[in-house]
């Protein structure tokens, strides 16, 4: 019997809103270096969960784990300290300051790194989103594309174990999104970050992830391989509606 303990995990999260029940029971693992994307519907509760996990909303029930450590509840600002960082559907960068200042955000609170220290694992986060010679940039002046790779330079500085990244290829065009899948591959191959992807784009999910978890109405309804997923009846389902009898 395999007994070792995944590096995250959640154990049978449950959130209410009043009377919506968003999350229903969810279970999830995620090892070290592996990408798990997380697909469903509007409203299947994806966006809920990396809240739950971030701990801007906490679950009714349930618990999430970190290297077998309990940290359900904790504040925002320990979660990440403790190793999980995030993006946001909608860009969340500071836009009066530059693109460098917005990535020593996520060394200096994210890691309690300082100084030259800070400014240097900076300036690599944004080497590798290849946003380096933009660094002087002032932020609301950058494209949605570059703030967004923004974004995931921000998690990465902050010396993560998990980086959720909630839609990063939302609003992008083609090359943009191959551009981000690059970048997404690269957070793993050379920061050894393991990702906990949410995304719209199948076909993105598809190529780069080693496993998918799909939610229905707040509960996990597969589990498995992209080629697993692809055949499974009840996500085929769940995106295109029950076939008449």
């Amino acid at each position: 019997m395999n007994t070792e303990i995944p590096l995250f995990q959640l154990d049978r999260i449950r959130k209410n809103f009043g009377g919506l029940l968003a999350l229903d029971d969810v279970d999830l693992s995620l090892g070290e270096h592996e990408i798990v994307g997380i697909l469903g519907p509007n409203g299947a509760g994806k966006s809920t969960l990396f809240n739950v996990i971030s701990s801007i909303c906490r679950p009714n029930a349930g618990d999430v784990y970190l290297q077998g450590k309990k940290i359900t509840g904790k504040s925002p600002h320990v979660i990440c300290q403790s190793g999980i960082s995030r993006t946001f559907q909608l860009v969340k960068t500071f836009l009066s300051m530059t693109a460098l200042e917005n990535v020593m955000v996520g060394s200096i609170y994210g890691r309690g790194l300082r100084g030259n220290k800070a400014r240097r694992k900076s300036l690599e986060a944004l080497e590798l989103v290849q946003l380096a010679d933009k660094k002087d940039m002032v932020t609301s002046h950058m494209t949605l594309s570059d703030r967004r790779l923004l974004e995931v330079a921000r998690a990465l500085a902050s010396k993560p174990l998990v980086t959720l990244l909630d839609e990063p290829m939302a609003g992008l065009n083609p090359s943009e999104i191959m551009k981000m899948l690059q970048v997404i591959n690269r957070a793993r191959e050379e920061k050894n970050v393991s990702i906990l992807w949410v995304e719209h784009k199948v076909d993105a999910v598809f190529h780069l992830c080693d496993r998918v978890v799909v939610l229905d109405y707040g509960r996990k309804i597969a589990d498995g391989t992209p080629e697993e997923i692809a055949r499974n009846s009840r996500v085929i389902e769940a995106y295109l509606g029950k076939a008449p009898a």
